[in-house]
């Protein structure tokens, strides 16, 4: 194998200060990820790369239309190729091949969507479209890494048509750019606030960060000889936002301002002469610069399969080894699979096309298969499959849901079931009641009644609330406070609301904390649990409607069906345990959920509300079951699958009953 001695006329010089610029941006990724002391704000090394990867693809079609007056769009897409695509692909069969042997269906299934999005550059919209409650944690997803390899190669495909469109008119071009930053960066500011997962995810919001490289690209600003303040300043910037920028303050908004003008800085002083430079050109981290996008495809999948087999990643001897495996396979896969396709000057370029076409049909094709055989369940017994199937019994159709730019419900997200007309029930709730939905939706088609869903994940239905959660952002906080006010003046002007149905966690609202699996999790309501009820109860009694409160379904305190699924597959658990673990014994759950019993039954006692119990449906005497006849009816420990919602619909039936009758208690 031989390496081509050519370049191209328009090659970038090498700059070794950039590759110790990456090796930063990939080692402050790869320490957050694995949770090393000392690197929160290690996500801004994607910034870091933003930036890095706009000034060098800038200055290359920059250099290029100056020197031609053109661009050669085939050479430029060759290039990125030759440079992406073959790491990319071997990095995607090892992780299918490790997927088949430890996942489970569901999560094997959503491996195989993951390929088809990042083989097709869309992988950052469906990790933006998964960003809700009950979708997988990140720690699950195998590929979530690659949305920032999306939003670059979105960047490529959109940027040299816009270079070539603006260069018909030289003078307004680099003024043009500035104002597509700048309007990209108002956009992610404004949005980080109302509606964070697009702000993150979406090339828009991100494009600011390419164009700041492009443009100082395409003004030399480099070039020019700066002093070592700006590189001194361009490191404390960078390393500040490592340490100290988090994501509960709004990410990435205003705080990203900070890492990318830090790299700015960076690549300004590049030239000069100084201690910053003359460390980030030395060997070491030279050399990490060199290894960082192989670095960066492997660490995730190695961090992934690593907990999701062995547990968290917790003592510095763990993260230690799993870091360095990391970089192992890093420096595999530039020695063997990077540096020999960028350098054989035998892989022509109808060879790269042909062989990145067919591996992008072979990852589609086995994305496809995985997609639709629900990730292949014949891999596993039947005693495992029955907690598999429960683990991916939460998928719905919310093809009705809308939310209102005007009028009462303006930017509430409500979704109606039941036939067409205007409804008479609102059904208003936290994620218990998404899970409910297709219950739900069956029984108001069955009776007849035309009803409103309305449900937000870990916002308790209560008018005047304001929280503080651990799993949710100071965002989503403030949402749950704005959305439950609109709620309340949108019921104000509801002439036909005959019924309400409050569905929600009691428990994790009374007492603040979380349960078995998600104990970790804690909330704090800013006002009393028993008088906000009694608040809300009262206020809809003043409308004369009637109100239902749904008693919470039993939660588990070792069941998770998942959890229980991967270890009868790996023989953690006997068949007779898990078994055991889908059991609680009845007299713990009452003890769990007294407080709350207590204050709806007072409430229930004073006429003010109505009760819907799930308990007999989920409980004998003296046991509660996850299972029910041979079906599970948990996806985790304290939501219902799709099954059992369907079985416990009739105890909805009078609230459905009084909204078709329109009487009153």
């Amino acid at each position: 194998m031989t390496a081509s001695s050519s370049k191209p006329p328009n090659a970038t010089p090498h700059r070794p200060e950039i590759d110790g610029l990456r090796s930063i941006a990939v080692l402050a990724v790869v320490f957050y990820h694995f949770g090393v002391t000392g690197f929160g704000g290690g996500f801004v090394g994607v910034d870091i790369f933003f930036v890095i990867s706009g000034f060098l693809i800038g200055s290359i079609l920059w250099r290029e239309l100056q020197e031609t007056g053109q661009i050669s769009l085939s050479r430029f897409y060759l290039r990125r190729i030759r440079r992406l695509a073959p790491a990319y692909f071997v990095m995607t069969a090892v992780a299918l091949g490790v997927g088949w042997v430890v996942l489970m269906p569901f999560e094997f299934r959503e491996l195989g969507k993951g390929v088809i999005a990042a083989t097709v550059y869309l992988s950052n919209v469906l990790f933006f479209r998964q960003a809700g409650y009950f979708d997988g944690s990140a720690e699950e997803k195998v590929l979530l890494h690659t949305w920032s390899l999306s939003v670059e190669e979105q960047f490529y495909l959109v940027f040299p048509a816009l270079l070539l469109l603006l260069a018909r008119w030289p003078k307004v071009l680099v003024p043009a750019l500035w104002g597509i930053a700048a309007a990209s960066l108002v956009s992610a500011i404004y949005l980080t606030t109302r509606h964070q997962p697009a702000a993150f995810y979406l090339f828009p919001f991100r494009a600011w960060e390419l164009l700041v490289g492009v443009l100082l690209a395409m003004i030399s600003a480099e070039k020019q000889r700066m002093g070592p303040w700006v590189s001194w300043s361009g490191l404390v910037l960078v390393i500040g936002s490592v340490i100290a920028i988090r994501p509960e303050f709004g990410f990435p908004g205003w705080q990203a301002i900070f890492p990318v003008l830090g790299t700015v800085l960076l690549i300004m002083g590049g030239r000069d002469e100084n201690i910053v430079n003359r460390a980030l050109s030395s060997k070491g981290p030279v050399l990490i610069g060199l290894v960082s996008y192989s670095l960066y495809l492997w660490h995730w999948p190695v961090f992934v399969f690593a907990t999701y087999a062995f547990g968290p990643i917790e003592t510095l001897l763990e993260k230690t080894g799993w870091i360095a495996l990391s970089i192992g396979l890093a420096a595999l896969s530039w020695r063997f699979v990077e540096q020999p396709v960028r350098l054989s000057a035998a892989i022509t370029p109808r060879i790269l096309v042909g062989a990145t076409a067919v591996a992008s049909c072979a990852a589609l094709g086995i994305g496809a298969l995985l997609y639709k055989t629900e990730g292949m369940p014949a891999r596993f017994s039947d005693d495992v499959r029955l907690h598999i199937d429960a683990s991916a019994d939460f998928i719905q159709d919310w093809s009705r849901c809308s939310i209102p730019q005007a009028g009462a419900w303006q930017g509430i997200e409500t979704c109606a079931i039941g036939p067409e007309g205007p409804p008479e029930l609102l059904i208003w709730g936290d994620s218990h009641l998404r899970a409910y939905q297709d219950g739900l939706a069956l029984l108001a088609l069955e009776k007849s009644v035309p009803a409103l869903i309305v449900w937000r994940a870990g916002c308790p239905p209560f008018f005047g609330v304001s929280k503080t959660e651990s799993a949710a952002t100071s965002a989503q906080d403030e949402a749950c406070r704005l959305a439950n006010a609109r709620i309340e003046i949108a019921i104000e002007g509801w002439q036909d609301l005959k019924s309400v149905v409050l569905i929600g966690r009691w428990t994790y609202y009374a007492t603040g904390q979380g349960f078995g699996i998600d104990a970790h999790n804690h909330i704090q309501l800013h006002q009393d649990y028993d008088a906000l009820a009694q608040q809300t109860v009262e206020t809809l009694q003043k409308r004369d409607v009637a109100v239902f409160v749904v008693q919470q379904v039993p939660e588990f305190t070792r069941y998770d069906s998942r959890r229980v699924a991967r270890d009868l597959s790996y023989g953690v658990l006997t068949p007779e345990q898990a078994a055991d673990a889908a059991a609680e014994p009845r007299t713990e759950v009452e003890a769990r959920q007294r407080q709350v019993t207590q204050h709806w039954t007072r409430l229930k006692d004073r006429g003010l509300v109505l009760p819907i119990l799930t308990w007999p449906e989920m409980c004998d005497a003296t046991t509660c079951y996850a299972i029910h006849d041979g079906t599970g009816q948990y996806f985790d420990n304290n939501h219902v699958t799709n099954a059992a919602a369907k079985r416990l619909r009739h105890v909805f039936a009078p609230a459905f009953d009084l909204g078709q009758k329109g009487d009153k208690p």
